[in-house]
């Protein structure tokens, strides 16, 4: 099917979403089993121990521990408010932050840092007014630690809904603002697959949604699933690129495959380098990545680094270190969601 297509449906018994743009899977989210942190629940903490070689402390969670990068302003057994930032990695503390969002589809309120913001994809000046002014009304009289973001979907919306959302986002972080008495507790939990899919990327204006059962299987999100478990991503022109990962890294390999002229191989790099935010994305593979492109020219390496900041521009906290002097190209991505091989063993 063309165009953008929602898609929700079960796998498991868990909520599962995806984003397909024209045919091609673009976006996916699966509930984790289990109780597990998920990214963007906010706990009330209790701070335990420094640990100054690595800039931060840990902070007792219900159930198990968070770690804080930071240190300066909190001490042990001081309660904090914090926010899961990524999930956990295999034996080590749940990634949080004392930075809290309260997230809608239309409406970001932020505490400790105010002030109103509006998208800046919202152009139109007289639009940006009415949006200002919605801003005004929803935020009077609240905490003045409190800021405001009106989000993209803002554009097409009804100014009913977006004033809803303002007032349920003020109202929820005013509530957990002042709880701070208690032992470790769960506040805020994170958003579910579906939650997160008519939150984040739902366009009203151009997309359709399948939410009827078996919405995977005939939408192709099923087929797109299994191509996924396997490391072996083809390319066009008959290359290919592996995706490995290691305890320590990830490893990508591009390959050309049958083709053996002279500009294969950066027609193969250049197609591998498009893709990698993607896979990486879909894949949930995240922190240091090295990646093998196949042999080329020195003097074509300016090109592969311009079609790599433009492919990584939308990609979040994703830092392009650059070329080793082995010929591998290093970047690191921040973590964002479990590892697809987690989610569907």
């Amino acid at each position: 099917m063309k165009g953008r297509v929602l898609v929700l449906d079960e796998l498991d018994g868990r909520q599962a979403a995806a984003l397909m743009l024209d045919g091609r899977l673009e976006e996916l989210a699966i509930d984790p089993e289990g109780d597990v942190a998920v990214p963007g629940a906010i706990y009330r903490a209790v701070a335990d121990r420094p640990v100054k070689g690595q800039g931060g402390i840990f902070v007792k969670l219900p159930g198990g521990s968070g770690f804080l990068r930071q240190i300066s302003g909190v001490a042990p057994g001081q309660r904090l408010l914090v926010q899961v930032t990524g999930p956990a990695e295999p034996g080590k503390a749940v990634p949080v932050s004392t930075r809290l969002l309260f997230k809608s589809r239309f409406a970001i309120v932020t505490p400790d840092a105010p002030g109103l913001n509006i998208s800046r994809r919202i152009k139109d000046e007289d639009r940006r007014a009415e949006l200002s002014a919605l801003a005004d009304q929803g935020m009077a009289g609240a905490d003045e630690r409190l800021g405001l973001i009106l989000r993209s979907g803002c554009l097409e919306a009804e100014d009913q809904a977006i004033a809803e959302d303002i007032a349920a986002m003020r109202g929820l972080a005013e509530a957990v603002l002042t709880d701070l008495s208690g032992p470790p507790e769960l506040l805020v939990d994170g958003a579910s697959a579906h939650d997160l899919a008519f939150r984040d990327w739902l366009d009203p204006a151009v997309d359709e949604a399948d939410t009827e059962p078996d919405s995977f299987e005939r939408q192709g999100v099923t087929e797109a699933l299994e191509t996924l478990r396997t490391p072996r991503v083809g390319l066009e022109g008959g290359g290919h690129m592996m995706l490995e990962p290691t305890r320590a890294l990830v490893a990508v390999d591009v390959n050309t495959g049958p083709d053996t002229s002279p500009a294969a191989a950066l027609k193969a790099n250049v197609a591998a380098a498009r893709d990698l935010p993607r896979q990486l994305r879909l894949r949930g593979l995240g922190g240091q990545v090295v990646v093998d492109f196949a042999p080329m020219p020195k003097r074509d390496r300016h090109i592969l680094d311009q079609v790599l900041k433009a492919a990584f521009k939308a990609e979040g906290e994703t830092n392009l270190a650059g070329w080793t002097t082995l010929g591998l190209y290093e970047l690191t991505r921040k973590r964002d969601r479990l590892p697809l091989s987690d989610l569907l063993r």
